[in-house]
């Protein structure tokens, strides 16, 4: 397949790659950016693994080809925090016990971020709607709704 050169930026760093039309995003920040905290779970957009921050909105980097991220400016989990300085919303995950087998993890934060970013006192159900993209399989939610509320309290005090 003919390769087309894209230009992104990706955690406040300017890339420009040389790709295969068919590629997408995911494949994109894992293979060639080597940013593996995006998972691919699904690879059809369907348990919010993948998700990023694509353009200021949260989206699933599994359904985004890469030729669609030319000029697009995308935060993953790496450019949230890291641990030496984690984001609220990561410390929030790890008190509240939110984080278990940690799959889910980067794209339900980034949902969290998206969702805290437009609402930053959301109700309990306004935080189940925000993360309802995303599949969980260990903690049963609660955990991760309370490490969002959590966040929520975090970030608010910072303010």
């Amino acid at each position: 397949m003919k390769e087309i050169e894209i230009n992104l930026t990706v955690n406040n760093k300017s890339y420009k790659l040389s790709v295969p039309a068919n590629i997408t995003l995911l494949d994109v920040l894992r293979e060639k950016l080597k940013l593996t905290g995006t998972k691919e779970g699904c690879g059809k957009g369907e348990c919010g693994a993948c998700t990023v921050m694509f353009n200021g909105r949260s989206a699933n980097s599994c359904l985004i080809l890469a030729p669609q991220a030319d000029g697009a400016e995308i935060i993953t989990i790496e450019g949230l925090g890291n641990l030496e300085n984690m984001h609220p919303i990561q410390e929030a995950f790890v008190e509240e016990g939110a984080i278990q087998c940690g799959f889910c993890t980067p794209g339900m934060e980034m949902s969290s971020f998206y969702l805290l970013t437009k609402n930053p006192n959301p109700t309990e159900e306004e935080i189940r709607e925000g993360i309802s993209g995303n599949l969980c399989r260990c903690t049963g939610y609660m955990k991760i709704i309370k490490a969002i509320e959590k966040a929520s309290q975090k970030l608010n005090e910072k303010h």
